[in-house]
This record gives structure tokens, sequence and C-alpha cells, in this order.
């Protein structure tokens, strides 16, 4: 039985620990490891790392691969059995705590007319995005949204919320994103079914949309003490048009296009507490530099067709397909049209690295901004 390593770790930096083991130290360490302790020295250099090392993958799931078995969740189980009827995305280095990236969830939920999740509430913060079908709806607080796809709803840390299908919709599917990783990783995370299974809609139908949802101008009197966007669902018509607006009087950003955040209209901060999300723009043709941030990426296409090259890795993807960037790894995308735009949904954590100030970027400074191909 091979011995014990202590210093497999060590640097020979300095200002950085650098011990080797001899035999009085290896009988030191076991001592200390009876008293559960241990001598900092020995693992130092792996718990503070130079930079960011994230134990994801990069990772692309292409829809046209999972809807065949996503649809044959319907006759397998029901809402009723499983609470929620979800294939989930699984990194495989973060099986762990079943996240698709860094401390992020994500699954595609599936359901058909007429049915009808229970109402239910958590710690973690939720968000759907629409793929496909008719007639779904969220309803949040008692306010409940009709949903088209592209569309982009909020069920924030807390609120009651449920999903289902209209009788006269079609079979739906959306991508759930969540922070359940993030919330377990706290040891925060709650759960908690609704007495009744549902609840009932207390406001007009798609209210926070009438109210919230019209640029540049504020209802009078209106009063928010919520820490969470009152716009609970970002329509994609007029996100596509603001999209289309801006590219006519903007050069976009180097690294990610034409892109646009989606806001809290009260404060102009993020959407949620610990989830942000933003909607970007490749024109025909355009392809942007790399770089990387703090932060951990879920990438959805939800219009044309490209690429991304992550870490030096290509992903090509189409509309529907979802991919993911880890924290601190460099990326760029690319449009493979020359004649129609793309455009990337995401899904991300910066609102936390931003509030807790660990926030960085850095671009890619070889090779006129692009990575080299390394696998």
């Amino acid at each position: 039985m091979s011995e014990t390593s202590y210093d497999q770790y060590r640097e020979d930096m300095a200002g950085r620990a650098n011990v080797t083991d001899t035999p009085d130290r290896v009988a030191y360490y076991k001592r200390l490891s009876e008293l559960g302790t241990g001598a900092l020295w020995t693992v130092a250099n792996k718990i503070e790392p130079w930079e960011p090392v994230s134990t994801s993958l990069p990772m692309l799931w292409r829809y046209q691969d999972l809807r065949e078995d996503v649809l044959k969740a319907l006759d397998l189980v029901t809402p009723e059995e499983a609470g929620r009827r979800v294939v989930y995305l699984e990194n495989p280095g973060r099986k762990d705590v079943v996240a698709a990236v860094g401390w992020l969830y994500s699954g595609l939920q599936v359901m058909k007319p007429g049915e009808c999740a229970s109402s239910h509430r958590h710690s973690a913060s939720a968000l759907r995005f629409i793929m496909e079908g008719s007639g779904a709806f969220t309803n949040v607080d008692g306010h409940k949204m009709t949903l088209g796809a592209n569309d982009f709803v909020l069920t924030p840390n807390g609120t009651w919320h449920e999903h289902g299908v209209a009788e006269d919709g079609s079979i739906c599917i959306w991508q759930d994103g969540l922070d359940i990783p993030m919330m377990n990783a706290l040891e925060a995370n709650f759960y908690e079914v609704h007495p009744d299974l549902s609840q009932a809609v207390t406001y007009p139908v798609d209210d926070a949309v009438a109210t919230w949802a019209n640029p540049g101008l504020r209802p009078w009197g209106a009063r928010w003490d919520k820490r969470y966007s009152p716009l609970l669902k970002y329509e994609w018509a007029p996100t596509y048009e603001a999209l289309q607006k801006y590219a006519r009087v903007t050069d976009g950003s180097p690294y990610d296009g034409v892109l646009m955040e989606y806001v809290n209209p009260d404060t102009g901060g993020p959407v949620m507490m610990t989830i942000g999300a933003h909607m970007q723009m490749l024109r025909p043709g355009e392809r942007t530099q790399a770089h990387r941030q703090t932060g951990s990426f879920v990438y959805q296409c939800c219009k044309g067709k490209g690429w991304s090259i992550i870490n030096g890795q290509r992903f090509d993807w189409q509309e529907r397909d979802i991919f993911v960037v880890p924290a601190w790894m460099y990326h760029e995308h690319a449009n493979a049209s020359e004649t129609e735009d793309a455009c990337l949904f995401a899904f991300h954590d910066l609102p936390v690295m931003r509030a807790l100030g660990l926030y960085r970027e850095e671009a890619f400074g070889d090779n006129g901004g692009h990575q080299p191909i390394i696998s």
C-alpha cells in the first residue's frame, strides 16, 4: 500500500508553500489528521490557486438528439408523479451537484395540453425559456402569464409558482434554469408544496407585462418592494426588435456582438439576486473575439446557427441547441450565415460575482483575439 503524499501541491516559487515530505513531517501530519486538523501548507496551493480552476467542462447538448427522449417522458411519468417532468442537463465535471455548469442547474421540461404542475416555492431562483409549443403559462404569486416561443419568464426565490399548458394548446417544451446547486452549497435550500396544490390567479392575466414592460415609462405611483424584477415575463418580439434597433446604431461588443441585458425595470439591476440573463445578436458573418469572465454561462441558440470556441474547443450550434461556458474559460462566438442574424439567450451567475466584488474579465490577447483550436 503506497504511502500518502502530503507534498503533491508544493510549488518552487517564493511566497508559495514548498514543503517536502520527511518522516517526521509525515508523522506530524498523521497526528493532526487524527485530531480532525491538518497543516495548511500541505493544501494551501490547492485551495488557493493562481486563478479560478473550474471542474465544469465545456458542453453542448444538441436539441435534435434530446427532443425525442424528452417527448418520451410524456408516456412514462405524469406531473403528479414526478412533481416536474424534466430531463436535466448533466455536466460530467459536476455530476455530484447535478449542475449543467458551475453552480447552475438546467433541464428541459415537457407538458401536454391540459396539464398543470403543482404549485410550490423554494429558496432557489428559477427561470423558464420557452422552446416550442403554444398555450404554456406560469402563475407566480397570483400573476398569470401566457407564454410563447423565446419568451423568458421568472419564478424568483420564495415565490409560489405553478406552470402548465392550456387545454387548447399544444405539447410545450421549455428550458428551466435554477441556482439549486448554489443554494445547496450554501446549505440554504428550502422547498415547500402549496397546501392547496394550486394557487388562485389574483391579478389580470399578463398584468406584469402591461404594467412594467413599456419602454422608458414607469407606471405612476407604482410601488415594488421585492428584490427581484416586477416584470416577470420578457417577451421575444420586443426583445428582438430592441436588438435590431440597437444594431443600427452600434458596432457592438467585440466579444459578444449586439448584447442586451434583461433588467429589473424598477432598479435597472439584474432580474434576480443570483441569476442574470441576456440576449445577444450576431450579425451576418460576425465573429467575436475571445474573452473570459469569472462566472458560469448557460447559452441557448434561439435563432440561426453558428459556432463557439470554448477553451480552444469548437462547438457548432443551431436553433434550440444548448451549450455552457465554465468560469474563467476563453470563449468566442461566430454566426455561420452571411445573410441572416443569429441570437443567443444566456443565463448566468454574474449578479453573485458582482455583488461579492469578484467579477473579472480578460481578453485573449494573441492571434487577433482568436483562440487556436486545440481539439
